[in-house]
């Protein structure tokens, strides 16, 4: 193992971010908030711990690809840790530690899941912090620091690959690596500010558009009040919210694809988008048919159960009302969508829309072979034939998922007093990085015990790495070789 060159990329990244800390400490000057000094505090021990990895590993050879994963590993602890400074050590936000690393890698992975409480009376540049964690994890701050990287020298594909989502992580949109991830960030920045702008419009004031459209287009879910989006009780900002959660939930090289080609076409033949969109459809149906059986659920079905839909099934996590009060049917069809989540490449959770139709397709062609023993059966995605090696990735990662599912179910259930249905969603929603579960913790996570809340913490990295990048540095071959 090379350690050199790991820890100077590791210091390089470190660096990157610590000037994100700039932005809240301005938030904090401008409303005269006494937060000013703790995110000072917060960016000298970033900036610290990145110059002493980066002078650690001066005069180190160039990276390797496999050095990408044990990178990406470490810069996600690190900065869930570093990140956790702010949240800790302003007054009367989190209680312990580890409440703070819980609340940082939730934004960080844009999981979601809460343990503070009182948002409503928090200085609002830790509100601001909260999102941009969020907003920064969204697209990928690794794929931000690939954009900026090649400057230093750095090549960037070993890391790309690690952090981005969904099953092919060689796709590159333009020749360089590098313009791929600019691309990627210059979408997703246009996106935020239409969202912004849109949620603007719709009646929300400046401060919370702009950190209500980083946790919608990251699909993250934070939000600046403790009853989230309820809390403007308004059918246009939530009407803002699905449309840019959908968006937010297709594959931004499709998005890339329709605005450098200009044919919104490609759009309509895309197989997982159609895909996507089916399972929204059909589970707002579902939860909205449901909601009208029940009146005492609600007093809108069709507002409040088209909106937890998308937000559910998009794996953000914004709500609007008590939705865990509602018929298990609505609530169960909600949660196991959101093990599907958005399409690859997006900023969506959970398998990936490409994953559950390749797995559905394999099962078709298994049928066939059954049939017609001596038949040659091909699966495409459009004009592309899908190579074996990707079916078999896809089933390995399905296996690895579901072991490590049941795994920490088992483990929660074993460490602290959650009921079965309470322990299953908790790890559900954390592992598709969705946010609020059911039961005990549908509202936040504030009463789990720290070992909950660490095994917790384990699946939001699991699910935001796509479990085969952590598990690779656990296992001893990895450090072997």
């Amino acid at each position: 193992m090379r350690l050199r060159p790991i820890l100077r990329i590791t210091g390089g990244l470190l660096l990157l971010f610590s000037s994100a800390q700039l932005i809240p400490m301005l938030v904090a000057w401008i409303y005269d908030e006494p937060t000013v000094s703790v995110f000072l505090i917060a960016l000298l021990i970033n900036a610290s711990a990145g110059v002493v990895f980066w002078l650690a590993g001066r005069g180190g050879l160039e990276l390797r690809s496999r050095d990408g994963f044990l990178i990406t590993v470490l810069f996600y602890l690190g900065l869930g840790f570093t990140g956790a400074v702010p949240l800790f050590m302003a007054p009367d936000v989190t209680s312990s530690f580890t409440d703070a690393a819980f609340e940082s890698l939730s934004g960080l992975t844009t999981t979601g899941a809460t343990v503070v409480t009182g948002l409503d009376e928090l200085p609002r540049s830790i509100l601001f912090y909260r999102q941009l964690l969020q907003w920064l994890g969204g697209m990928g701050i690794i794929v931000l620091a690939v954009a900026v990287l090649p400057m230093l020298g750095v090549g960037g594909m070993q890391l790309y690959r690690t952090e981005s989502p969904g099953p092919v992580k060689d796709a590159k949109l333009t020749p360089r690596i590098a313009g791929t991830a600019k691309a990627l960030w210059l979408i997703y920045l246009g996106l935020t500010v239409a969202c912004g702008v849109a949620y603007w419009v719709a009646g929300m004031g400046v401060f919370d558009a702009i950190c209500h459209a980083f946790s919608t287009v990251a699909i993250g879910g934070f939000s600046t009040h403790d009853s989230s989006l309820g809390f403007f009780d308004s059918r246009a900002v939530e009407s803002v919210a699905i449309a840019f959660m959908t968006i937010a939930g297709i594959s931004f090289a499709l998005h890339f694809a329709v605005l450098v080609r200009r044919r919104f076409s490609i759009y309509a033949r895309d197989s997982e988008l159609r895909l996507y969109l089916g399972v929204l459809a059909v589970a707002a149906a579902v939860v909205i048919a449901t909601l009208a059986l029940a009146p005492e659920a609600t007093d809108s079905p069709v507002r409040d159960g088209l909106f937890h839909a998308v937000s559910i099934a998009t794996t953000t996590g914004f709500t609007t009302t008590d939705h865990d009060a509602w018929p298990v049917v609505a609530t169960v069809v909600m949660v196991f969508t959101a093990f599907a989540g958005g399409c690859a490449g997006s900023t969506a959770g959970g398998l990936k829309m490409y994953r559950v139709l390749l797995i559905y397709r394999q099962g078709l062609r298994e049928i066939r072979r059954l049939i017609h023993p001596n038949g040659v059966f091909l699966i495409k995605f459009g004009d592309r034939l899908v190579p074996d090696r990707a079916v078999d990735a896809v089933w390995g990662f399905f296996a690895i998922y579901l072991i490590a599912f049941v795994a920490m179910v088992c483990i929660l259930l074993a460490i602290s007093d959650l009921d079965f249905l309470s322990a299953f969603s908790a790890v559900a929603a954390n592992l598709n990085n969705l946010g609020p579960g059911l039961g005990e913790v549908a509202s936040n996570y504030q009463d789990l015990p720290a070992a909950a809340k660490w095994v917790l913490m384990l699946a939001m990295l699991l699910g935001r790495l796509e479990i085969f990048t952590l598990l690779i540095v656990l296992t001893p071959e990895y450090w072997r070789t």
